[in-house]
């Protein structure tokens, strides 16, 4: 993967394929980190939902394979879903309460609450193989690995996307909170990491996963465990990247900040969009990253994305 180069797909109807949980994000009124705040406002999250949404906005083809209950927040994130022109056929119900996190509004780091439900109940099927294997790239992060049966599900999908040439991004966001106790879950995590083309770990997900160090030793250490395209987001102090051979530091582009929700999940679809559309990947980096600092002028994970050409144009790259 070299940074003056484009990432090469296979040709497939599909552009991106996320893979994972569709939920709620309760995200308090207030900025606040105590939970204290009177008042909290639904809106869809689950990052592979998030990717999907934002990179149809950006302008490139998406779908998303998911699971979520017989409920009204179920129904919810499925209007949501069809408000967006994003294909609900892979949306899978279960007899399970729609999982959610509560948040807090943060212009720093969000801090969550998980109440898991339906999302864990993702099967594999052969529907989702079929849409797996009309897909040019497919994504997923830690949250339907850590419980059984999605766990399966993600297997058997990253089997199949490397046998038939689908690039695999990983979004490594460990949190222990979503692993059941007593299973040593970032041993799990860095297991999966080779199987990885590119991987997105944030400053905050490498020390759950490493302890502290600096960011340099950090990235290695990814490396080291076999990742391909290891890219470190450093909020304010931007970015370390490197394919194994060459690291490079990217600044923020971020100059005004609401709401951190989702900044990371903007990034993965700017990326995708930009890789997807024939960008070299320097040029396709610095596209998430102005992705990323215009959804940060926003409340929520999901925003009024415009083309990723109209944000190209806006961040002048």
């Amino acid at each position: 993967m070299d940074f003056r180069e484009k990432l090469h797909f296979e040709e497939r109807p599909n552009d991106l394929f996320a893979v994972g949980e569709l939920l709620v994000d309760m995200i308090s009124d207030e900025y606040d980190d105590t939970f204290l705040s009177s008042g909290y406002t639904k809106y869809p999250g689950g990052s592979p939902s998030n990717i999907a949404i934002n990179a149809q906005k950006l302008g490139i083809r998406s779908q998303i394979a998911a699971c979520v209950g017989n409920d009204g927040f179920g129904e919810f994130l499925l209007e949501r879903l069809r408000q967006e022109d994003v294909n609900t056929h892979f949306i899978q119900r279960a007899e399970e309460s729609t999982s959610l996190v509560v948040v807090t509004k943060s212009r720093a780091t969000p801090i969550p609450i998980f109440y898991r439900g339906a999302d864990y109940r993702l099967a594999y099927t052969p529907q989702l193989e079929e849409a797996l294997l009309h897909s040019k790239l497919v994504h997923f992060s830690c949250w339907p690995i850590s419980r059984l049966p999605s766990r399966r599900t993600i297997e058997r999908a990253i089997d199949a996307a490397a046998a038939h040439g689908v690039r695999i991004g990983f979004d490594p966001n460990y949190h222990r909170m979503i692993w059941q106790a007593g299973e040593d879950g970032v041993s799990y995590v860095k297991s999966i990491l080779s199987k990885a083309d590119i991987v997105k770990p944030s400053e905050d997900d490498a020390e759950r996963l490493f302890g502290p160090d600096t960011p340099a030793n950090q990235l290695e250490k990814f490396l080291e465990l076999g990742a391909k395209l290891v890219i470190l987001t450093l909020g304010k102090d931007g970015a370390l990247v490197s394919n194994g051979k060459e690291t490079r530091e990217y600044a923020t582009m971020a100059s005004e900040v609401a709401d951190t929700t989702g900044a990371g999940d903007a990034f993965w679809s700017g990326f995708y969009a930009a890789s997807i559309k024939g960008y070299p990947l320097e040029e396709a980096l610095r596209l998430g990253f102005a992705v990323s600092a215009y959804k940060l002028k926003y409340t929520g994970a999901v925003v009024d994305l415009p083309r990723l050409e109209d944000i190209k144009s806006q961040y002048r790259l």
